[in-house]
């Protein structure tokens, strides 16, 4: 595998052993996934594009890493198509690691909960990625 060019077609066990799944895991996702489709030679062997094998390293992310459903990602695919979907495989805003306000105390919380938060303490890229957990919980849910 070493030695084919980076547009050379891969078979399923290649990509299986690329991405780190099991080759029923990529049969599985053609059924689920319309946009990926191999070519299929004689004998239904599969021979999967450089394309193919970026948009599955692409799923299994969102699946395994992001964790999206399968419904989840198949919207995602409806609503950008697999391009955009390629396009923006740009990792998700990370929480941040040190919140932006200090919580106060048992005493103090009702307070704060109930005071208005001022607007330059909110950061986009956190409600971003608060949207992006509510959304996947509720797909959860859903499936559930």
């Amino acid at each position: 595998m070493a030695d084919k060019s980076a547009d050379a077609f891969r078979t399923i066990s290649e990509v299986a052993e690329t991405i780190g799944v099991p080759q029923h895991v990529l049969r599985f996702w053609e059924t689920r996934f319309p946009a990926v489709k191999p070519l299929k030679r004689g004998g239904n062997r599969r021979y999967y594009r450089p394309e193919d094998v970026e948009l599955l390293r692409v799923i299994n992310r969102l699946l395994y890493t992001d964790g999206y459903t399968i419904k989840g990602v198949q919207k995602l695919l409806k609503d950008k198509g697999p391009k955009g979907l390629l396009a923006e495989d740009a990792p998700v805003p990370a929480v941040p690691a040190t919140p932006t306000a200090k919580l106060p105390d048992a005493r103090g919380l009702a307070a704060f909960l109930a005071s208005p938060a001022p607007s330059a303490a909110i950061d986009a890229a956190f409600v971003t990625s608060l949207r992006a957990i509510r959304d996947r919980l509720a797909g959860a849910l859903a499936q559930g």
